[in-house]
């Protein structure tokens, strides 16, 4: 017989039993699972599979005990399933390949969604636990500091600073525990508006990586749509993430303008910050009506002067949009 008149299907039925009650015929269990260990493409497609036991060594499958089997054999048998499903087979093929998918019922579906929503609640409680660790480490720190400044961290006024500032350094830190994604929340939507589109005057509120104290200001957001465009505030959120983190001014710019980037993929985006650091009023030079700004431009504001300064224009109130 030639090769294209071969076609040849390996099969062996996975029950709850053990090993030796796989050597004989397959067995008409609950759970079973019939796993693909060989196939040999023909172009005779009508002519019938042959089943003889597989030669995988194969323990009580995970089916049967109401979960999704991982097991080597039931992902060899899964992987040659959408392969042949993939490949030159006929409408029949793939009608025989859907059949050989085991059938979770509905006992074992709900067991699954409840496994998985017992690994939701464990990891919630995780984050709960390791959220009261690190508050409590750093109340301890807070009164390390004071007694090393000189101050008696037990007197009345001081009693709940350190509490009081562990929850503030954690609030003006939780762009860490947040996600352009999750701040956008899906709001981004397609628009026939191709024209600049400017958010000015964002108040932002930063904390510098080098002295851990504030510098504040103003951000301005510019973008011109490619077919889709965002949520005006959700233009403030994204700022708002990046800005709640230990940062420089010049990687909190340049952040921003990336993270719009990713969320439209506009034709261009333009960022300018300007804030007065603390670092520079509070100590050190101690300037205090100094200001730093800052810019970012990415597409057409970088190629196109023209666009640019149209933009610098609109957000030093030079230029009115209608």
């Amino acid at each position: 017989m030639s090769s294209k008149q071969e076609n040849q299907t390996f099969t062996t039925t996975m029950t709850g039993a053990d090993e030796s009650s796989l050597s004989g015929a397959q067995v008409d269990q609950p759970h079973s699972v019939t796993v693909v260990s060989g196939f040999k493409h023909s172009d005779n497609r009508n002519e019938s599979s042959e089943s003889v036991p597989s030669d995988i060594n194969v323990k009580t499958c995970n089916l049967s005990r109401g979960k999704v089997c991982i097991c080597t054999a039931c992902e060899a048998t899964r992987t040659r399933m959408l392969h042949r499903m993939n490949g030159n087979t006929s409408a029949n093929d793939k009608k025989r390949a859907l059949e050989e998918l085991p059938e979770i019922s509905s006992s074992s579906a709900s067991s699954i969604t409840g496994d998985l929503s017992s690994v939701a609640k464990k990891s919630r409680k995780d984050d709960e636990e390791g959220h009261a660790e690190r508050f409590q480490k750093m109340q301890d720190a807070c009164k390390t500091i004071l007694e090393c400044i000189g101050e008696d961290p037990n007197r009345e006024g001081l009693a709940k600073t350190p509490a009081r500032w562990a929850k503030a350094l954690m609030f003006m830190t939780n762009g860490y525990s947040q996600t352009c994604e999750e701040v956008t929340n899906g709001a981004i939507f397609s628009e026939d508006h191709d024209e600049m589109v400017v958010v000015r005057n964002i108040d932002i509120h930063s904390l510098c990586e080098h002295h851990m104290v504030p510098f504040t200001g103003r951000v301005h957001i510019g973008y011109i749509p490619n077919g889709k465009v965002i949520g005006l505030s959700k233009l403030a959120r994204i700022a708002e993430v990046y800005a709640r983190r230990l940062q420089v001014q010049e990687r909190l710019t340049r952040q921003i303008a990336d993270a719009v980037v990713d969320a439209v993929e506009p034709l261009g985006v333009a960022v300018v910050i300007e804030c007065s650091h603390m670092c520079m009023v509070m100590r050190g030079v101690q300037k205090v009506g100094a200001s730093t700004t800052t810019s970012s431009v990415r597409g057409i504001f970088e190629k196109n002067p023209k666009t640019r300064a149209e933009f610098f224009s609109i957000i030093q109130g030079g230029a009115k949009m209608c």
